[in-house]
C-alpha cells in the first residue's frame, strides 16, 4: 500500500511538471495547474467508480474521467485544444510506467514488464516526432500537436490489435476493448490528416 501510494504521488509530480513545462510558454501558471487539477479530479472519480463498481473497467473509467476534467479545463481557461492535448499524452506517460513498473517488481507480471517497455518506448516515439515532425513533407501545416496525435493513435492501435489476440488480460475487457481502442486510434489518425491539411 505505501509503495502504491508513493509510485503514484512520484507519477503525479512528474505528471504536474511535463504538463507545465510543455505549455508554460503559452499560458501562465494560474491557467496550467487549475486544468490539470481538474483531470487529477477526474482520474481520482473515476478510480472510486471502478473500486466499488466496476473494477474491470478502471482504464475506460481513468480514459473518461481524464477526457472531461481536460475538457473542463481547456474550455474554462480557454487553452488550445492541439497544444494541450499533446501535453496531455506526454505529462501522463511517465506516471502510467511507473504504475506497470511496479507491478512488474511487486506481482512479478511479465505482462506489466511488457508493458512498461512498450510506454518506454512510446515516450521515445514522442520525443522523436516532436523533434522530426516539421521535416516530414506530406505534413506541410507544421503545427503542433502531430507528435502527441500520432503518439495516442499508436498507443490505441496497439491496445486494440492486442486485445483482439488475449481479450481476456489485465485491463482488457474482451473483444469491446479492441473496438473502442482501434476507434481511438482512427480518429486520432484522422485528427493528423486533418491538422497536415489545416493552415498554421
Amino acid at each position: 500500500m505505501l509503495i502504491t501510494v508513493i509510485v503514484n504521488l512520484l507519477g503525479i509530480v512528474i505528471f504536474l511538471y511535463v504538463f507545465w513545462k510543455k505549455l508554460k510558454e503559452d499560458y501562465i501558471s494560474e491557467q496550467i495547474f487549475p486544468t490539470t487539477l481538474f483531470i487529477l479530479f477526474g482520474i481520482g472519480v473515476s478510480q472510486i467508480l471502478s473500486f466499488y463498481l466496476l473494477p474491470v473497467w478502471w482504464f475506460w473509467l481513468a480514459i473518461i474521467g481524464i477526457s472531461l476534467g481536460f475538457a473542463f479545463g481547456v474550455y474554462r481557461y480557454k487553452l488550445r485544444f492541439y497544444e494541450s492535448l499533446e501535453a496531455l499524452v506526454i505529462s501522463l506517460l511517465p506516471w502510467l510506467s511507473l504504475i506497470f513498473l511496479q507491478d512488474a517488481i511487486v506481482n512479478g507480471s511479465w505482462f506489466s514488464l511488457s508493458v512498461f517497455i512498450f510506454i518506454i518506448f512510446t515516450i521515445a516515439l514522442y520525443l522523436f516526432l516532436c523533434k522530426q515532425y516539421k521535416r516530414f513533407r506530406w505534413y506541410k501545416s507544421g503545427r503542433v500537436g502531430f507528435a502527441g496525435l500520432m503518439t495516442l493513435g499508436f498507443i490505441f492501435l496497439i491496445r486494440g490489435l492486442t486485445a483482439l489476440w488475449a481479450p481476456f488480460m489485465l485491463s482488457f475487457v474482451g473483444v469491446v476493448d479492441a473496438f473502442i481502442s482501434i476507434t481511438i486510434s482512427i480518429v486520432a489518425f484522422g485528427m493528423v490528416y486533418n491538422l497536415s491539411r489545416s493552415k498554421i
